[in-house]
């Protein structure tokens, strides 16, 4: 094999230094032996043979060491060893290559708006680069006077919120928002993007939790176009909706108006046109709820089944009302009882939340179950037919709304009753969750707070039967 130029170069200083050095040493070996030849004569036959002695022994010391001088000063360390990876940022100052403890980090979210000109983002990730910070997303949001730059990033622990507002400042940038994030912020944007529209694309009642965790901490309302009573309530948007800095407004789909407010928080444009796609998908795509059921068995040995209930269901819906006592029908909606069928229009829509019926092996509708979006808060009801309770459906049911309510990233589920309504409180006992109560003129209003980073119960491990509740 041939050597490149650079080799030969290489291998020829190398020749060179060496023959440099054993001439040197010879030169030495040669000069010390010519030096004890003659002192050795001089002692032999001179008077001061001692004094010459410790003349000789202190020159042979002198010439070692210029010896070792001369080789430390004109040798080279070998090459470090190339091990083809990147200098680790965690080594300690000696240069010793080992590593420290892993430092604790913190995840945040930032918006912040800088300058629409060249160099600026440039130099706000330099500020925060002097700062240790990693960044490991960033969307940027175009204005007329700037680009609104949305960063997911991880701190040192120490680095508080206050600190990173400053550092950003400092490079220009203004109106700083922080949030603290967590693990379900590390999916980049689009991937997120494409699972809210597959979500919404396979139920109905998806949208709204679709838009609020496509536009983080906000409020949302639907607003029909109907009320109760059947008079029109004037709530309408254009086809293309509105955004008002903190408030976008869009048409819904099923009639009325989506409502979405964020007052700590302006909505970009980018943020306004992609709430308006989830929407538009949602009205493309029509009524749609999941058909999957499970079959279970009651205590007594009966085969109930549970399932996901949609407008379809009114007419049986109505049947229950009419089975039912004025004190259940009471108990559940907390007013008038002939004004219970009003309410089931709303109930039933996918739109306002979800709802789980409860039917016999005739097909008959015995209870039925509601998980309904209140803004930022998620609220349960229960109405279960007099002949058909404390036997454990509502638990069951109360059971698999607050499951719905985890996989919603809900941070609470509450229920309003009375303070008589022993059964909807063990209900709410029976979760096993922290709960708050709050009584006002005679209304009860139970808060269980849930774990949205547990996994919700294993439906499917309770088929087959249940217990009382």
């Amino acid at each position: 094999m041939t050597d490149t130029p650079g080799q030969n170069s290489t291998k020829h200083s190398r020749r060179r230094h060496h023959w440099r050095r054993d001439l040197v040493e010879l030169a030495a070996l040669f000069t010390a032996v010519a030096v004890a030849d003659g002192l050795a004569n001089l002692v032999a036959h001179g008077p001061d043979g001692p004094f010459l002695l410790i003349a000789s022994a202190v020159a042979l010391i002198a010439t070692a060491a210029f010896h070792t001088w001369w080789a430390r000063r004109h040798s080279h360390a070998p090459p470090p060893a190339d091990t083809g990876g990147t200098p680790d940022t965690d080594a300690t100052a000696d240069g010793s290559g080992r590593t420290g403890a892993p430092r604790e980090t913190s995840l945040w979210r930032m918006r912040t708006t800088v300058r629409d000109e060249p160099g600026s983002l440039a130099l706000l990730c330099t500020a925060l680069a002097g700062h240790g910070v990693d960044i490991l997303t960033l969307q940027t949001h175009p204005l007329g006077d700037g680009t609104v730059d949305e960063f997911l990033l991880r701190t040192p622990a120490e680095l508080s919120a206050a600190d990173l507002s400053r550092a950003v400042a400092a490079a220009g940038a203004r109106d700083t928002w922080t949030e603290r994030a967590d693990a379900h912020d590390l999916v980049d944007a689009p991937t997120r993007i494409l699972g809210l529209a597959t979500r919404t694309a396979l139920d109905a009642a998806e949208l709204p939790l679709a838009l609020r965790q496509l536009l983080g901490r906000c409020t949302i309302h639907s607003l029909p176009a109907v009320s109760l009573t059947g008079r029109p309530t004037g709530e309408s948007a254009p086809v293309e909706g509105v955004l008002e800095s903190t408030v976008m407004r869009l048409r819904d789909p099923g009639g009325g108006t989506i409502t979405i407010e964020r007052p700590h928080l302006p909505f970009t444009p980018t943020e306004f046109a992609r709430a308006r796609a989830l929407v538009e998908l949602d009205a493309r795509l029509g009524p749609r709820v999941p058909r999957g059921e499970d079959v279970l068995t009651l205590p007594e040995g009966n085969e109930i089944t549970v399932r996901r209930a949609d407008p379809s269901d009114l007419d049986a819906a109505k049947a229950l009302h009419e089975r039912c006592s004025e004190r259940t029908l009471g108990l559940r909606y907390h007013g008038p009882v002939g004004d219970a069928d009003r309410y089931l229009g709303h109930l039933l829509s996918p739109r306002y939340g979800r709802t789980l019926a409860v039917q016999t092996a005739s097909g008959r509708l015995v209870a039925l179950g509601h998980l309904l979006w209140d803004g930022e808060e998620t609220e349960v009801a229960l109405l279960v037919e007099d002949a058909w309770q404390r036997r454990g459906i509502g638990s069951e049911l109360l059971r698999r709304l607050t499951d719905l309510a985890v996989e919603a990233r809900c941070a609470s589920v509450y229920a309003v009753t009375q303070a008589s309504n022993t059964g909807m409180v063990a209900a709410m006992r029976g979760l096993g969750l922290p709960l708050d109560y709050q009584i006002e003129e005679g209304t009860l209003v139970v808060t269980a707070r849930l774990d949205t980073t547990a996994a919700p119960l294993d439906t499917a491990a309770r088929q087959g039967h249940f217990g009382q509740g």
